[in-house]
């Protein structure tokens, strides 16, 4: 299932990095209900002693990763490299803390004024506007992140039936990605992901000599994320199958 018989050939110059959502976690309707796939946590403990570099860098909020990815050996970044687990606390990047107030001021007007079905999630350094309960409000949820955006200079990122707004500072998966493989040193590297946000972790693998670049597979899959990886699965299970196939 890996391209390539030589990709990882020496997993202790390798690194495996991954998303969360849609990728070691189902989609599910209400985003505090998302959990990893049954086994995931099992796999990642076995990679995290086989290879170089294991880590999660998800657009969820690092709290939530600590409390539901609590793998020994793998390293965890929030809220798109905003926020890192470092020693079982929260250290969030300092050009983005001076912005949660403005965060929680769009996550309390959102909340007054949303239409039935759409949800503000609170990431805390982030807000989510998802649509995916009220597809009819895609409108109002785009509407309301742009007004927001121009209100408080916050930036607005597109994802899968969602808006969000995040500091406008330049740090995302692909700064994360590129700094860990760095400081890793590998050789080979591979990122599994599912939505647009991942697009910068696939760029940054560019750095290594042996990349790997991995889609998850859905109806809401975007096309240029598909066409832009190395290798596509279907769906979290097809990533727990993939996973596996790494461990041995």
């Amino acid at each position: 299932m890996i391209p390539g018989a030589g990709w990882a050939a020496d997993p202790g110059h390798a690194a495996i990095l991954l998303d969360f959502d849609g990728t070691l976690a189902p989609i599910v309707a209400d985003p505090a209900d998302a959990r990893p796939l049954p086994g995931a946590t099992d796999v990642l403990g076995v990679l995290a002693g086989r290879y170089r570099l294991v880590a999660v860098v998800s657009g969820r909020p690092a709290e939530y990763l600590a409390i539901h990815l609590d793998v020994a050996g793998v390293d965890r970044w929030g809220a798109y490299g905003l926020q890192h687990i470092v020693d079982g606390r929260v250290v969030v990047a300092p050009s983005a803390s001076a912005w949660q107030s403005k965060v929680a001021s769009v996550v309390a007007r959102g909340r007054a004024v949303a239409p039935a079905g759409v949800g503000v999630e609170d990431k805390g350094i982030t807000v989510t506007l998802h649509f995916r309960g009220a597809p009819e409000s895609e409108g109002w949820v785009r509407a309301f992140a742009a007004e927001s955006a121009a209100a408080t200079g916050l930036a607005v990122h597109d994802a899968k039936m969602s808006a969000e707004l995040r500091p406008p500072v330049p740090i995302d998966k692909g700064t994360v990605v590129a700094g860990l493989v760095a400081d890793a040193g590998v050789q080979a590297a591979c990122f599994v992901g599912d939505d647009v946000g991942d697009l910068s972790a696939f760029r940054a693998l560019d750095a290594v000599d042996s990349p790997l670049r991995v889609a998850v597979r859905s109806d809401e899959a975007p096309a240029e994320l598909l066409a832009a990886a190395d290798l596509v699965v279907d769906g979290p299970a097809g990533v727990l199958e993939f996973l596996r196939s790494l461990a041995g």
